[in-house]
């Protein structure tokens, strides 16, 4: 949940004042190389908060599908690892094909 609330925070923080920006004035009012950083960033975050939710989604199923062996599965380290993975996915996706 914490990934979850870091991503959204992102989205809000950093993704929506330069959007809003470009709704007010109807074009890109910053600098131009920062276009690309800003799209960057958006697809990053956005794609976090997907991967957030599908991995919350997938935890619920395996403490509801089998509770007794829920603790034996989903272990502290497993858990980083799966969120870590989702924030790698989420960056590679959004700042390699920049």
């Amino acid at each position: 949940l914490v990934s979850l609330f870091m991503s959204d925070l992102m989205v809000g923080l950093v993704v929506m004042p330069p959007a809003m920006l470009n709704q007010l004035y109807g074009r890109w009012v910053l600098r131009g190389d920062f276009c690309s950083l800003w799209a960057s960033f958006d697809v990053m975050c956005c794609s976090a908060s997907i991967l957030n939710l599908c991995l919350i989604s997938l935890d619920r199923c395996l403490l509801i599908t089998s509770p007794l062996r829920y603790k034996l599965r989903v272990t502290p380290g497993r858990a980083l690892a799966l969120i870590a993975a989702a924030w790698g996915w989420a960056a590679l996706a959004s700042f390699l094909p920049i």
